[in-house]
């Protein structure tokens, strides 16, 4: 969403009339986003305050798409969660049960982005995973951004501690990891041709329509440059300078 929808709190000229022309068409989009520390609430209220009304099943993140994989496992749904209570609540409205302390042994250790993070939580899921339980993380990504450059530790630096401290490397499923597109096409009945991921980012973005054999657009309105692409062999299937751009192919189609 951030460079490719809006940037900060400005809508990103082009998007409000793409997004309209979409619906008109009957055409699904959806917002996907690696942070699984907000729930699709959370984005719905933004893109509210931003002048886009949309509906929650537009909004795919990959806490939910965690979630769809697990129930494509079969009936274990015992959690260890490390998570805010935002992705607490998602998981437990969705059948789960959050096992805690010294309670029964738990399927699955999931790592969130999670920004309550105690060395109470980090000690109990390291006892887990040598204890032979499975990892999976929501997303790999090291840091999130922030207002003014700043940036925050993500999902992808709390990995490395514990694969430090155990040894043990997660299953992630988010961007740009093909898990993503397979829960999106499990959750809505869609295939692989009927997909394109348009994004800002090449090595999260771009990658995962890469891995997961899904067409790319890549848009220039946000992180990736043009020059970027001379110093990578991650390619996308098109290159724009922004979603109005897109929105005037579509509009002449």
């Amino acid at each position: 969403m951030d460079g490719t929808i809006y940037l900060g709190d400005e809508l990103i000229e082009g998007s409000r009339e793409l997004l309209k022309l979409l619906g008109e068409r009957d055409t699904l989009f959806l917002f996907l986003t690696n942070n699984s520390s907000k729930n699709s609430d959370i984005y719905k209220d933004k893109l509210k305050k931003l002048g886009i009304h949309v509906e929650i099943d537009n909004i795919f993140t990959s806490g939910e798409a965690t979630r769809i994989y697990i129930k494509s496992m079969g009936e274990a749904r015992k959690v260890y969660l490390l998570g805010n209570e935002n992705l607490e609540r998602e998981f437990v409205e969705d059948g789960f049960t959050l096992v805690e302390g010294e309670q029964a042994k738990p399927d699955y250790v999931v790592l969130g982005f999670d920004t309550t993070l105690t060395y109470e939580k980090i000690w109990k899921a390291c006892d887990l995973l040598k204890d032979g339980v499975e990892f999976l993380a929501t997303h790999p990504d090291y840091v999130c951004p922030l207002p003014e450059g700043k940036s925050m530790p993500d999902t992808g630096a709390m990995i490395k501690m514990f694969e430090a401290a155990t040894e043990k490397s997660p299953r992630v499923i988010g961007k740009p990891n093909k898990l993503i597109v397979e829960s999106i096409m499990e959750k809505y009945n869609l295939q692989k041709n009927e997909m394109v991921m348009v994004g800002d980012r090449i090595y999260t973005d771009i990658k995962l329509g890469e891995n997961a054999g899904i067409d790319s657009i890549l848009v220039l309105s946000g992180e990736a440059k043009i020059e970027d692409l001379k110093e990578t062999e991650v390619k996308p299937t098109y290159i724009i300078d922004s979603v109005k751009e897109l929105y005037n192919v579509l509009s002449n189609a």
